[in-house]
């Protein structure tokens, strides 16, 4: 290609803004509409991230099962028979292996996303793309994982006869939607903090690990009311306790695939709870992706 048809092909290309948050988003969609662009990037990352997990391993993917069922069979027979935490609780085997599938899918969504822009570390420093595109790919993953478990999940409520009525099992998609909107805000806002911060990958697994025991998983939301009831705490203890998103998520939940519970195992206006905490969620989204823009523009210089 000469000279001139090298500048008659520049002149045809269209105008670009770059700055330090890279280049700006041409068309509609904005930012959403860059990562779609990019979709079978997005889809290969995903594969990768997979594949990277059992690299190299006799199992395989076989570990997505065998990890949570291994992690179910402890809690259910040291918390739940030993220490005696499924009395009082029906179907207990259900209701913890019902927890245990949703809060591992936050746990999953957070720390892959928080590792992941260091992960890709040769990536983000050689080439341009909308980094959202690294925490999304680990989001993607999770998702999968997810699937996996749900799936033995369902087949365990099946063969115990543990299943609501079908219309019950609707709570399963505001609860699933409310999890992945904190996830994603969580997981975005860790994973900018974390190139500048490397112990927020440390710190995030003492949050989570946390988080997993402030959440009625192996344990049942009357005990909290009954245990704030004994010690005489004020009302608002509770409430502080039910704002948690995790919390709201995971009774969902259990709504959608634990037919044992009764009115006493939910908190009042369980749907309005999770209305309000997904609208604080979307608001919380927005600030996070904001504060990543905002930071990404020295990641190259960071890694």
């Amino acid at each position: 290609m000469d000279t001139s048809a090298r500048f008659a092909r520049l002149a045809a290309e269209p105008f670009t803004v770059i700055d330090d948050r890279g280049p700006r988003p041409r068309g509609r969609g904005g930012k959403i509409g860059e990562i779609l662009a990019r979709r079978e990037l997005l889809n290969l990352l995903v594969r990768r991230d997979l594949q990277a997990r059992y690299r190299d391993s006799a199992l395989g993917f076989l570990w997505t099962v065998i990890r949570p069922l291994i992690q179910f069979l402890m809690y259910f027979i040291v918390l739940g028979q030993f220490l005696g935490a499924a009395r009082g609780i029906d179907q207990f085997a259900i209701y913890l292996f019902s927890g245990l599938t949703l809060f591992a899918f936050f746990s999953d969504m957070v720390f892959g996303a928080t590792g992941s822009i260091i992960g890709n570390a040769g990536l983000v420093k050689k080439i341009y793309l909308p980094r959202e595109i690294f925490p999304l790919a680990s989001v993607g993953a999770a998702s999968f994982m997810f699937l996996v478990q749900l799936l033995i999940l369902v087949l365990a409520a099946l063969v115990l006869g543990a299943l609501p009525p079908p219309p019950q099992m609707l709570w399963f998609f505001p609860s699933v939607g409310l999890i992945v909107v904190w996830g994603v805000a969580i997981g975005l806002l860790l994973a900018a903090l974390n190139v500048y911060l490397r112990d927020i990958q440390y710190l995030t697994e003492v949050v989570m690990m946390l988080a997993m025991w402030g959440s009625p998983i192996v344990y049942s939301w009357q005990m909290v009311t009954d245990s704030i009831a004994n010690f005489s705490l004020p009302p608002w203890v509770l409430e502080v306790y039910a704002a948690n998103p995790i919390t709201i998520g995971v009774l969902g939940f259990h709504k959608a695939f634990w037919n044992a519970g009764t009115p006493a195992d939910y908190p009042d206006n369980l749907g309005l709870r999770m209305v309000i905490a997904g609208i604080i969620g979307l608001v919380f989204l927005f600030i996070s992706h904001r504060a990543f823009v905002r930071m990404q523009g020295n990641f190259a210089q960071e890694l």
